[in-house]
């Protein structure tokens, strides 16, 4: 019995070991935190290429409104020179670089918005990961005690089962067994000795009577005495043979 006992103490110790690794509400929370965390790290990413995407389309259209304002004042050399043609292919550069200015511009506006979403979203994200952590700190605490509390039941649980309450039942066999052990021997003992002081009141009865017998046969009178032996034994035998005791004292005397 104690060994099917130890048997599913382990069977249900391993599924509850399955159970807490599967089910760990710690572990869960720290790799919820984490996979945030990571998220986060990926965010912060997107935002730091967004913002050198951003800072690179500003240069690049900084620098075609540069190219654009030379190409007006080479047109404008050209023109003070005469040289319409040369004055014309200028003008026809630098619109092309004041388009190309114009598309960075509306392209940095677009990534202006992107930019400013990605932030917002980071720090919604950074708040929530803050939050999180602050509840997981609070679900572990709990999840801690809530363990600690089901091993303390499970103690208690188990406590008068198994070998542990056989141990004790048997032990309270035992010293109920001693018990009733010591009891007998002292019955025992106490039979003894009311048989020992019996058989030692018997004998004195018997040791009377003989020398009351002895007694009547020296004086020859057993035949006269008898009837009034028989009536003081039947008054009191133990007076009667005490009397015949200090009568063959006297005649020995």
């Amino acid at each position: 019995m104690a060994l099917i006992d130890r048997i599913l103490r382990v069977i249900r110790g391993n599924i509850n070991s399955l159970v807490g690794q599967a089910e760990d509400p710690e572990k869960v929370l720290e790799q919820a935190v984490e996979d945030m965390q990571q998220d986060l790290i990926q965010m912060r990413q997107a935002v730091a290429q967004a913002i050198a995407t951003q800072k690179r389309t500003e240069r690049q259209s900084a620098q075609a409104q540069a190219t654009a304002e030379e190409w007006y004042r080479r047109a404008q050399i050209a023109l003070n020179s005469s040289d319409d043609n040369l004055a014309r292919e200028a003008l026809t550069r630098r619109k092309t670089y004041l388009q190309t200015a114009q598309a960075m511009q509306t392209q940095l506006s677009q990534q202006s918005g992107i930019v400013n979403k990605l932030k917002d979203d980071m720090r919604t994200l950074e708040s929530k990961i803050s939050e999180a952590k602050t509840r997981k700190d609070l679900f572990v605490a709990r999840a801690r005690s809530a363990q600690a509390s089901q091993k303390i039941n499970e103690m208690l649980g188990t406590v008068g089962t198994g070998s542990a309450s056989s141990a004790f039942e048997r032990m309270e066999d035992r010293v109920l067994q001693l018990e009733a052990q010591s009891e007998a021997m002292q019955e025992l003992g106490t039979d003894d000795l009311d048989k020992k002081f019996a058989a030692l009141e018997g004998s004195d009865d018997i040791e009377a009577e003989l020398a009351a017998m002895k007694t009547n046969r020296i004086t020859g009178s057993d035949q006269a005495q008898l009837p009034a032996t028989e009536a003081r034994n039947s008054s009191d035998p133990a007076i009667e043979a005490e009397l015949n005791q200090l009568r063959s004292t006297q005649e020995e005397i």
